[in-house]
């Protein structure tokens, strides 16, 4: 573990990450470490996260390219990823620290180790499928999503701020790069869901926190 200089904020954020094993994104720790520190913002909780697990204090998950959520759980263990609700939860399986791949199936890699990413529906999930009769994805009842999974998460992080947000700002509260923060920014302003009232800062109308609620 690289030395780490544990200023008041980091302690915080790593004492509320450490009272739940739900993994929580950064959007979701904000909102507990807000209530503690009312002054932070959203950037900086993400800030200090990314700095926690680059320095090995914490562990960063990046699942099937969603939303990064994080675990204070240091040892060797794997996840079982919900596709509808997104919840995370551990898996503990037996693993080896070098994974039995065939040399004549590595490509040519020295191997490190091996993760294990499994991905269904939650009990949660599967009691509501069931009140809803099972119904399918995509059919002509339920219609399609005004939202795709990347302008959701940008409405999210704008939801989550108290001020305007730049696209870097965006950028570092999802999975998403700036330019593609930008794209999607476009695409919500012509849908009267992102406004901008300052150059370059964005902020989310009414419209866009009843498309999310």
């Amino acid at each position: 573990m690289k030395k780490l200089r544990m200023t008041h904020q980091r302690e915080v954020i790593l004492q509320e990450l450490k009272k739940n094993n739900n993994h929580p994104s950064a959007d979701e720790l904000y909102e507990r470490v807000k209530k503690k520190l009312p002054r932070i913002s959203l950037a900086t909780v993400y800030r200090n996260l990314e700095i926690l697990s680059e320095t090995g204090a914490i562990n960063k998950i990046e699942i099937s390219g969603r939303q990064k959520r994080f675990d204070w759980m240091l040892d060797n263990h794997n996840h079982i990823y919900c596709v509808q609700c997104h919840r995370v939860d551990n898996i503990d399986m037996a693993t080896t620290e070098k994974s039995a791949l065939p040399p004549a199936e590595s490509r040519g890699y020295q191997v490190a180790g091996c993760r294990v990413e499994f991905f269904g529906y939650c009990p949660d999930c599967q009691k509501k499928q069931k009140r809803k009769g099972e119904k399918k994805m995509g059919c002509k009842t339920c219609g399609p999503s005004d939202l795709n999974d990347n302008q959701r998460q940008v409405l999210n992080a704008l939801a989550k701020s108290n001020e305007a947000c730049g696209s870097k700002d965006i950028a570092a509260a999802t999975s998403l790069e700036a330019k593609q923060v930008s794209c999607q920014i476009a695409s919500l302003k012509k849908k009267g869901y992102v406004a901008s009232p300052v150059r370059c800062k964005y902020e989310i109308t009414p419209e866009g926190k009843k498309a999310i609620a």
